[in-house]
């Protein structure tokens, strides 16, 4: 099956990946990276830098979300809690992008790279808060939970029904379909570098439970993200705490290896300043997702006094993404110093890197790292696909087909085609998907800070948890079903 693809269409000479590059170059270059960083700009300066100032508000919220779960509704059917909206959407983030990614995105553009991930990353935490309070404020209430999401406020704030069904089709095509193809390729070949297990048996086995948890809705999702996110952040960053500190004196030359080489200078910089910022960018992107359109989904989902909350506990998780889990994997790359050769590239460059510090052990430990990374992104990804896809319609076999071809098929296509055809592919539907949902949060952005005011304005009356009703909104009150009383 393996020769099958490499002499196809599918393979990276093929008319596919070539056409996907070809659009790829004239998004990014041309509209998404200004965009990004423009809107990214406009919201810290419109919150009053909400990423910096308030990431004490931010702990304290994901502590409570943590500790217990917000019970509302009949029966609690309102019941997913903050902490655990958090983890589906950490569990999306902190996949493929955090290990191959970053690989990806240093052999290709440099050590430079890692700084425009920062970059986009502390910018972005505005941009996230604002989609994520936005999301929250058009929730729709449904059978056993919240739904929203971007498809919902465009409908509901901007009410253009075109644009909706447009943004939902899209994400439903990115996250339920392109982008787990990209976990699942990412999984096989760390399995196959590690253990010498064949990718389609590997995707067989990803796919048969992958469609044992999506089948039990978000509660189930929610669960298992609530479990894996920690586990596997907490352990992965342990290790790339040891390796650090055992390569301690390299950090100073490190950092300023990535400071050189993001802005062209010296003989560290790696490829030209446009395809470093570019690479940095929208690896960064890809990992931390703010701007995107897709934590929103499952922000939606939470059961808060005020939307302002989940918005806070979103921008967080950018931060917990970028700056902590992925700058992990740099340092091991960077420190390593595998990556010069050029002959390596994604969850394989990862794993050499590991393997020179610890050892044979660092590539199986990679690998399980991975396995426990990308298929908490799978899950969650399934989950903002069937949020869209039940925008567009409600009938059962409708959403039996999406579950199966998300979960299943695809996963497949993930385990046998080449690495550079699922990144491209990715990379184009993440590209029309996040200048969508610009367009959507720059015409709605008002209403987050105002919102972001009221919270503020309770807070320095003492009230120690804010509220928020319909009624505050009289002129949005008809399009607030999540906040009706």
């Amino acid at each position: 099956m393996k020769l099958l693809f490499a002499s196809s269409a599918l393979s990276p000479d093929g008319w596919l990946n070539a056409a996907m590059t070809s659009m790829n170059d004239f998004l990014w270059t041309y509209i998404l990276i200004g965009a990004l960083v423009l809107c990214g700009l406009y919201m810290t300066w419109r919150t009053r830098f909400v990423q910096f100032t308030m990431v004490g508000e931010m702990v304290r919220l994901l502590g409570d979300g943590a500790g217990r779960r917000v019970k509302g509704g009949k029966k609690g059917r309102h019941g997913v809690s903050s902490f655990e909206a958090f983890a589906v959407s950490v569990a999306t983030r902190v996949g493929t992008g955090n290990l191959a990614g970053v690989a990806t995105a240093i052999a290709v553009g440099g050590p430079g790279a890692v700084f425009w991930m920062w970059v986009i990353a502390l910018i972005g935490g505005a941009t996230a808060f604002v989609e994520s309070t936005l999301a929250q404020l058009y929730k729709r209430r449904s059978k056993h939970s919240f739904v929203g999401g971007p498809a919902y406020y465009i409908l509901h704030g901007l009410h253009n029904r075109t644009m909706a069904y447009v943004f939902a089709v899209l994400l439903t095509l990115t996250f339920g379909l392109s982008y787990n193809s990209i976990q699942s390729n990412t999984i096989c070949s760390a399995m196959d570098q590690a253990f010498g297990i064949d990718p389609v048996l590997t995707g067989v086995v990803l796919a048969a439970a992958a469609l044992l948890i999506v089948f039990g809705g978000i509660r189930r999702i929610a669960c298992v993200s609530s479990v894996l996110v920690p586990v596997m952040a907490i352990g992965y960053f342990v290790l790339a705490l040891v390796v650090v500190l055992m390569n301690v004196s390299l950090i100073p030359r490190v950092l300023r290896l990535i400071v050189e080489s993001a802005f062209g200078f010296g003989p560290a910089a790696g490829g030209a300043l446009g395809m470093t910022m570019m690479m940095g960018i929208k690896r960064g992107l890809f990992s931390n997702e703010a701007g995107e359109g897709s934590a929103p989904n499952v922000a939606a989902t939470a059961h808060v006094s005020h939307p302002v909350k989940q918005g806070l506990i979103q921008a967080l998780g950018v931060f917990t993404d970028t700056l902590l889990v992925c700058s992990c994997t740099a340092f091991i790359i960077l420190v390593s110093g595998v990556y010069s050769d050029g002959s390596m590239s994604g969850i394989v460059l990862t794993q050499a890197a590991l393997e020179s510090q610890v050892g044979s052990a660092g590539t199986t430990f990679v690998a399980l790292a991975i396995l426990l990374f990308a298929f908490s992104s799978i899950i969650g990804n399934y989950y903002y696909g069937e949020a869209n896809v039940l925008f567009i319609t409600r009938r059962r076999w409708v959403m039996s087909a999406y579950r199966v071809l998300s979960a299943g098929v695809l996963v497949m296509f993930g385990a046998v085609a080449s690495l550079e055809v699922v990144w491209s592919v990715g990379d184009v539907c993440m590209a029309l998907l996040t200048g969508c949902n610009l367009v959507a949060i720059v015409a709605l952005g008002r209403y987050a800070f105002a919102l972001l005011e009221d919270y503020r304005r309770q807070k320095r009356e003492g009230i120690v948890e804010p509220q928020f009703t319909a009624s505050q909104m009289p002129e949005l009150a008809p399009d607030l079903d999540g906040w009706q009383p």
